[in-house]
């Protein structure tokens, strides 16, 4: 019996939900790109697994790069999509042989991310004290402390609840993606400034949000994207201010300062050691300026 392709794709979608238990971002990200090729096979009238070969991808590649203009990147995650789907095929014995296997990524340049310097995180910090008067203020103060003190993910930020945090160890409990969980340091500042929102806050439990809105439901990554930009904006003018930018700053800083690599792949609970090094070459282009702008023989 032949096998739909958006059988498959389903079949995929809910088995790398609910067995692998990839995040939420991962999962959306697979089911665009390959609802993005399910729609290019439908206008080439192919319905069924069986009848994709290289041909279709290659076509595919080609539809992406010379009509959706799309970049290299781009098309690297949408072939990593489709080579799980077809692995998943292969695996349960739909097809013997997965068309993208012959296919290599197209070569991307890994760009160096954007970071803020300590003084202008600082300088955020400081914002927010003198207005700590205002509205949501202390839980500002408290969630840039998490994403740049514990360089957390946004996603994970928002996760949190009140028994995560050991206020007497200084640690926080994270569950990262595929629901891996990593203890990770927090600072006795940071602990402190968490105590004071989580004071003003009133009587909560273990089970608790750490972190809810004016409303007191669990806040959510858009709000936390709006108030972290509106922030950078006043102390910055780096072209990203996403929270994502304090996480890359931590990592960055914490090399600065002598981290060891290991350390700081367990910290941002990185999968593998070659993600974390791009934070090392981010210090020695800073390295590189700072030689630049000092160095009498630069």
């Amino acid at each position: 019996m032949a096998y739909k392709i958006e059988s498959a794709k389903n079949d995929f979608l809910t088995e790398i939900s609910g067995v692998k238990r990839v995040s939420d971002n991962t999962l959306d990200s697979y089911e665009i790109d390959l609802k993005q090729f399910l729609n290019f096979c439908r206008d080439k009238e192919i319905f069924v697994i069986e009848h994709i070969k290289e041909r279709i991808i290659r076509q595919f590649i080609l539809f992406l790069n010379d009509e959706k203009k799309l970049s290299k990147k781009s098309i690297a995650r949408k072939l990593a999509s489709l080579r799980g789907l077809f692995n998943y095929c292969v695996l349960n014995e739909v097809i013997k042989i997965n068309p993208v296997k012959n296919f290599q990524n197209p070569k991307v340049k890994r760009s160096i991310p954007n970071t803020l310097s300590v003084a202008s995180y600082e300088e955020i910090i400081k914002l927010l004290s003198n207005n700590i008067e205002e509205d949501n203020a202390l839980l500002y103060k408290s969630i840039f402390e998490l994403l740049y003190g514990c360089a957390l993910r946004v996603s994970e930020l928002c996760n949190l609840n009140l028994g995560d945090i050991d206020m007497v160890g200084r640690t926080v409990r994270v569950k990262g993606k595929g629901s891996k969980v990593r203890i990770v340091p927090i600072g006795k500042v940071s602990c402190d400034i968490v105590l004071e929102y989580l004071q003003q806050r009133g009587e909560v439990s273990s089970n608790s949000p750490l972190f809810v809105t004016s409303k007191g439901k669990r806040i959510y990554p858009r709000l936390v994207q709006i108030f972290v930009k509106k922030y950078i904006s006043k102390v910055s003018d780096i072209e990203k201010k996403s929270p994502h930018v304090l996480r890359h700053s931590a990592a960055t800083h914490m090399l600065d300062r002598g981290a060891d690599l290991m350390s700081v792949k367990e910290i941002l609970g990185h999968e593998n050691l070659s993600t974390t090094q791009i934070y090392t070459h981010v210090s020695i282009e800073r390295l590189k300026e700072s030689y630049k702008k000092a160095h009498p023989k630069s």
